[in-house]
C-alpha cells in the first residue's frame, strides 16, 4: 500500500469530508487513511467506520493502538465504548473489535511503542474530567501523558472569539476538528480537518464560532527516525 502523507517535516492540512471510504479486508469495515508509512505494517493514522454489526477478527497491536469514538458505539470483548470514549490500547495487546449499531472512529496504530504503556478507557463526556486551559475561553480534558514518553493528547474546547498567544510546537503538532471552526493566521479549519504541523513549526491560534478539538503534542520528530523511546 503507499505511503501516505510520510514526510513528518510538512505541514499538511486535510478536509476528510473530501476522502472517499477505502474498504478494508474484514469487508465491513471502511477506513479514510490520513497518514500511513510502511503500509499495512508502519504507523497509520485513520478514520473508521463499522457498518452495523461490522467486525474484525481477533489480532495484536504493536506498537499500540490509540482510539477516539466519534459516533455510535464501538465494542470488544472488554466492553462497550459510546462517542466520547478514548481508548489506549498497549503495545502487544490483542482484541477483536466490532460494532452493532455502527460507529465511526479515529485510529492510530503502531505509533505508541513501550511495554509500560497503559490500557486507558476515557470517558470525556464527564464535566467532572474537564479543566481551565491557560487563557480564558479554553477547556482542556487530558487524556494521555506520561513520564518518559514525548506526546501528551487532549481534548480542547474553544469558546467563541478565544485567541491563543503564538507558541511553536516540540515534536510537532496535530489536530483533528471535531466540531465547530478552528482558525489561525494560515487559515480556518472547519468540522472534519485533520492537520500535522511539523517539530518546531509555530502559529496562532484562535477561534472566532468556537470548537472542539483533539490534539496530540510531541513525538513526530522521534517517528521521523526510529519511534524510540527517549532517554529520562
Amino acid at each position: 500500500m503507499p505511503d501516505i502523507h510520510a514526510d513528518l517535516a510538512q505541514r499538511v492540512v486535510v478536509d476528510t469530508r473530501q476522502l472517499d471510504w477505502e474498504p478494508s479486508p474484514s469487508g465491513t469495515v471502511w477506513r479514510k487513511p490520513l497518514y500511513r508509512q510502511g503500509g499495512e505494517f508502519g504507523p497509520v493514522t485513520s478514520l473508521v467506520r463499522y457498518a452495523p454489526g461490522g467486525a474484525f477478527a481477533e489480532h495484536s497491536h504493536p506498537e499500540g493502538e490509540e482510539i477516539l469514538v466519534l459516533d455510535g458505539v464501538f465494542s470488544d470483548e472488554q466492553g462497550d465504548y459510546p462517542a466520547g470514549t478514548f481508548l489506549m490500547n498497549p503495545d502487544g495487546s490483542r482484541h477483536s473489535p466490532r460494532s452493532e449499531p455502527g460507529c465511526t472512529l479515529l485510529v492510530r496504530l503502531r505509533q505508541y511503542p513501550g511495554s509500560d504503556r497503559p490500557r486507558l478507557v476515557e470517558d470525556t463526556q464527564a464535566a467532572s474530567s474537564w479543566r481551565p486551559g491557560l487563557v480564558d475561553g479554553l477547556s482542556v480534558r487530558p487524556l494521555y501523558s506520561q513520564p518518559g514518553y514525548p506526546e501528551s493528547v487532549a481534548l480542547v474546547r474553544w469558546a467563541p472569539g478565544t485567541q491563543f498567544q503564538p507558541h511553536s510546537h516540540w515534536g510537532g503538532e496535530e489536530i483533528f476538528v471535531l466540531e465547530g471552526e478552528f482558525a489561525d493566521e494560515q487559515g480556518r479549519y472547519p468540522e472534519g480537518t485533520w492537520m500535522r504541523s511539523p517539530h518546531l513549526s509555530r502559529h496562532q491560534p484562535f477561534s472566532d464560532t468556537g470548537c472542539l478539538i483533539y490534539v496530540r503534542v510531541g513525538g513526530l520528530d522521534l517517528m521521523s527516525t526510529d519511534q524510540a523511546k527517549p532517554g529520562p
